[in-house]
């Protein structure tokens, strides 16, 4: 009797990829919890009207109305982070808010300081990547109603 045997490439893992991966994740999970923490701390800025986003809102000739909407999604956008089935959806939505922030600092406020927005964008691309299984299991989950029955 002749036994098929599989390639060791579709058996055993590859050692040289094998220890990227859990490394990987926890630098992405370093990274989400230091995003969700910048974020909070800029939304709660935003949130109790502190003099510098007051200011800045000024500047732009925003209102204090932008100030809070943008404040709470940043809250909400730091707290899906933290949260493993919703980092994936927060990350995505992430990237509109950071592309806002670093259009609005190149065009009204400081060009220099466009650059930190835009490498944020970078890691919340990293992350919505890594979480993107995650993200199709939610979207199928909603898609199918079977959260409602849960």
């Amino acid at each position: 009797m002749s036994e098929s045997v599989a390639p060791a490439s579709l058996t055993a893992p590859n050692s040289l990829s094998a220890p990227r991966r859990p490394m990987r994740s926890a630098a992405l999970t370093g990274a989400r919890v230091v995003l969700a923490l910048f974020l909070g701390f800029s939304a709660v800025a935003k949130l109790v009207g502190h003099a510098s986003a007051v200011e800045s809102f000024d500047r732009m000739g925003w209102g204090s109305g932008a100030m809070y909407a943008i404040g709470a999604l940043e809250l909400a956008g730091a707290l899906a982070l933290l949260i493993p089935p919703l980092a994936g959806v927060a990350a995505i939505a992430l990237v509109g808010l950071l592309a806002g922030a670093s259009i609005v600092q190149l065009t009204l406020l400081d060009p220099p300081n466009a650059v930190m927005p835009a490498l944020l964008i970078a890691v919340v691309v990293l992350i919505a990547r890594d979480r993107r299984a995650r993200t199709r299991e939610l979207f199928a989950l909603l898609r199918s109603g079977q959260w409602m029955n849960r």
